[in-house]
């Protein structure tokens, strides 16, 4: 290391991020010392401070590892810290930092989500962050920031809502009652993943890529999202959802390239009801850069009624779908199901796979037999594209 030009050895020490190492690394010369302020990532694990005998706090001894980094632009903290020691570090780092990771793990604290300023409010002080991700949230009100106008990346894991308190996400992983709901304004997401909201509103989406929407655990009564001209992934889970939801982002997504759907069933309250009847040249003309469709029960279900095929002529083609997979799960209205299936391999001259999933079948005659037979059928004639799971 001592023939070592000096930009070479603070190369080497940049791509160091773990605390323990930084701190070892300090102590073993005064060259390796003054190298060290040119890391940028910084990582406390979780048990930084299990056996810290030293006089510091650890709150001060994080502050003074990060007052000695000229830029820092990646921090993940795991070890225990208060709302004013992370205030101190961020006001350091405002300006470089631009990747937060943070063990919050106050799920079951509620007076330090009521302080002021709590953790979540010291964090609007890092305002070019490009990724934010936090553990462990009680959230029992909305966080006072102002704007992450570089975000990018918002990752919520393992938290707890006490009332609408979210508003703004874009990865979200949470326990709740699927009765939540979400307004975003950040207009550089490129993914965003929703889980367990009911009402949905995110206006600026020009660089929506990839989109997904679940809510197992309630109803999705409404969504409100600005032009998906860019998105190329839409995913749409859950129970139920208002019909108005799921046409309004199926408009929306229009040059979609990926879609999944598995919504079984649509209605408003506790009013379950089957998907409507979906036109089937309508659909396919409404999305003419599909490329992978996933289809589960109750849409399939609504393209193959009486009148979905109506309008289809024999010169009509889907251009660019390439893999499809469908789920079914019923026996019922099989002739026009078959119909459908044959309309979609005829007219999708460049499918290069067609999975047809029988997914928990139940009938107490014979349909679900004559069904299955047809199926197998079907994959027989079609044998090099279709298959049978």
């Amino acid at each position: 290391m001592e023939s070592l030009p000096d930009a070479i050895v603070q190369c080497i020490f940049s791509h160091m991020n773990n605390a323990k190492d930084v701190a070892i690394c300090n102590c073993v010369s005064k060259r390796w010392k003054e190298s060290l302020p040119f890391i940028r990532s910084l990582y406390f694990p979780r048990n930084s401070f299990d056996n810290h005998t030293g006089i510091d706090h650890p709150d001060t001894i994080v502050w003074k590892m990060i007052s000695s980094i000229v830029k820092l632009e990646e921090l993940v903290v795991y070890s225990p810290f208060s709302s004013t020691g992370l205030a101190s570090w961020l006001l350091l780092v405002s300006s470089s930092l631009r990747h937060l990771e943070l063990r919050l793990d106050n799920l079951a604290e509620y007076q330090s989500c009521i302080e002021s300023p709590s953790k979540l409010d010291c964090i609007s002080a890092a305002k070019n962050l490009e990724s934010l991700k936090l553990w462990g949230v009680l959230m029992v009100k909305s966080p006072k920031w102002d704007a992450f106008p570089k975000l990018q990346t918002l990752e919520i894991v393992g938290a707890r809502l006490e009332d609408p308190a979210l508003t703004a996400a874009l990865q979200l992983d949470f326990y709740g009652g699927g009765n939540y709901s979400l307004t975003l304004t950040s207009p550089k997401i490129e993914s965003l993943e929703i889980q367990g909201c009911s009402w949905i509103r995110v206006r600026e989406t020009t660089r929506l890529r990839n989109l997904s929407i679940s809510n197992n655990a309630g109803r999705v009564y409404m969504v409100d999202f600005g032009k998906l001209a860019a998105l190329e992934f839409l995913s749409i889970r859950g129970v139920q959802w208002c019909w108005n939801a799921v046409s309004k982002m199926l408009h929306l997504a229009s040059e979609v390239k990926h879609l999944y759907m598995k919504v079984e069933f649509t209605g408003d309250f506790d009013n379950l009801q089957p998907f409507p009847e979906v036109d089937f040249v309508d659909f396919f003309n409404s999305h003419p850069q599909l490329q992978k469709f996933d289809i589960h029960g109750a849409m399939f279900a609504a393209l193959c009624q009486k009148n979905s095929l109506k309008n289809v002529q024999s010169g009509f083609v889907v251009p660019c779908l390439e893999e499809v997979v469908i789920t079914i799960r019923s026996p019922l209205n099989a002739e026009q199901k078959i119909s459908t299936l044959e309309s979609l391999l005829k007219s999708g001259k460049v499918i290069k796979s067609m999975a047809i999933r029988i997914l928990q079948m139940r009938s107490s005659h014979s349909s679900a037999d004559d069904f299955f037979d047809e199926i197998c059928r079907f994959q027989r004639m079609n044998h090099k594209i279709v298959r049978i799971e």
